[in-house]
């Protein structure tokens, strides 16, 4: 099952003149997280281990491998079970629907004066001002068992 993927934000509010791969930068973000803290899951450590190292050492960004290795899609086979589960409280929020505290991280840690979420950059710069957020609600999150 799909939990989010970039071609679901190219259309309706998506800003007119950003390239398209620019709806999935928000997702590699966090799935670069995802992979710096080992909670990838087994498909792709199985069938994606040179790209798991790439992202690993910063030559492939998390949006590059969610292209190459997801097909844009960011599923459940993507995420262990400990990441699948933090996942579901953190990126999907309540239930699966819509984003849970995910989106409102993101956004304090990278849109600021940017027009949209989507105009965020795909850096490892970027990556380098969310990871804290992520790490700090994975943390409360295993202390507590829900954020």
């Amino acid at each position: 099952m799909a939990i989010d993927r970039a071609d679901w934000h190219y259309g309706g509010d998506y800003p007119a003149g950003l390239p398209p791969e620019n709806g999935g930068t928000h997702i590699g973000i966090y799935l670069a997280w995802i992979i710096m803290n080992g909670l990838e899951g087994d498909l792709h450590r199985e069938h994606s281990a040179e790209s798991l190292m790439s992202v690993r050492g910063r030559s492939m960004t998390g949006r590059e491998f969610l292209e190459q290795e997801c097909d844009e899609k960011f599923t459940e086979e993507s995420l262990s079970e400990e990441g699948s589960a933090f996942t579901a409280a953190y990126y999907s929020g309540e239930g699966g629907k819509g984003y849970g505290p995910f989106m409102d991280d993101y956004e304090a840690a990278l849109v600021g004066n940017l027009p949209s979420a989507y105009h965020v950059a795909d850096t490892w710069e970027n990556y380098d001002r969310f990871a804290p957020y992520a790490s700090a609600a994975y943390s409360r999150w295993k202390e507590r068992g829900q954020l």
